[in-house]
């Protein structure tokens, strides 16, 4: 299907489902990722505890896991949530924050790969790096990576992990096995509020949600960020940006994003 009518019928599938998505993710930012969840027209739900995490899956459409604020208890949710998800084909979201940086995030990151299947996987070129056995240089949670290679890198991982994977920065990358595409949106601005990867991934798991289509529903995510750090009111601080991406968000349909995206489709591989 052309990409136009790939974006217009994923608006419409969360229009028609409202779909459901399951997020273990991380305190700093769990309320702005149920915020753009809800903006986009999805219904999210925030629960780690391991004695509910089966029930609560069962009853999503995708599922979202975030390792940024994660210790041993919620790795054990994940791992538990994660199952149950794969059982029931329900898509899994992977955002590996800060991977690398330390050993229980690299540990805990191999861990979840080792066991549940993904649909995708969204990081910075430095956590996607790091999942790839490569080298990688990093400050904490974000990247002090070259963004040059980003699509060599990030098929080569789709095709190891049978799996979309997306490459957020200066330049975007989504790449599944065969196809892909970089994306030239955004805003320098998206840089200096708290959060703005983890709402890329918590809105990719709302489209996931909607189509359990992985290229589209990564592609749409990252694009849903991006262009609303384009159009967010930049001009009163950045306090009035934070709440101003979530207002925009909320007026997003596939007219919008057509219109205002940049996507160039790469060699496929």
């Amino acid at each position: 299907m052309e990409l136009h009518a790939e974006i217009k019928e994923a608006f419409m599938a969360l229009e028609t489902t409202t779909p459901l998505v399951h997020h273990i993710t991380n305190y700093v930012t769990v309320n702005d990722c149920a915020n753009v969840v809800l903006a986009i027209g999805a219904s999210p739900v925030m629960a780690d505890e391991i004695s509910e995490v089966e029930e609560m899956v069962s009853l999503a459409h995708a599922l979202v896991l975030n390792i940024g604020t994660a210790n041993e208890r919620i790795i054990a949710s994940m791992l538990k949530a994660g199952s149950v998800a794969n059982a029931k084909k329900i898509p899994i979201v992977l955002d590996p924050v800060g991977v690398g940086a330390t050993t229980f995030r690299t540990k805990s990151a191999r861990m979840l790969l080792d066991k549940i299947a993904f649909s995708v996987i969204r990081g910075n070129m430095a956590e996607i790096k790091t999942l790839a056995g490569l080298e990688a240089k990093s400050s904490g949670v974000d990247s002090l990576e070259d963004e040059s290679d980003g699509v060599r890198i990030a098929q080569g991982l789709a095709k190891k992990f049978n799996c979309v994977i997306a490459i957020t920065g200066k330049e975007d990358v989504i790449c599944n096995a065969t196809h892909c595409y970089t994306l030239h949106n955004g805003h320098e601005s998206l840089k200096k509020v708290t959060g703005t990867g983890c709402m890329s991934s918590a809105l990719i798991g709302a489209f996931l949600g909607g189509t359990h289509k992985p290229l589209i529903s990564a592609i749409l995510g990252v694009l849903s960020i991006s262009i609303a750090g384009e159009m967010a009111e930049k001009t009163k601080g950045m306090g009035t940006f934070h709440t101003s991406l979530i207002d925009v968000i909320s007026t997003l349909n596939a007219s919008v994003l057509i219109e205002k995206s940049h996507i160039h489709a790469q060699g496929q591989g």
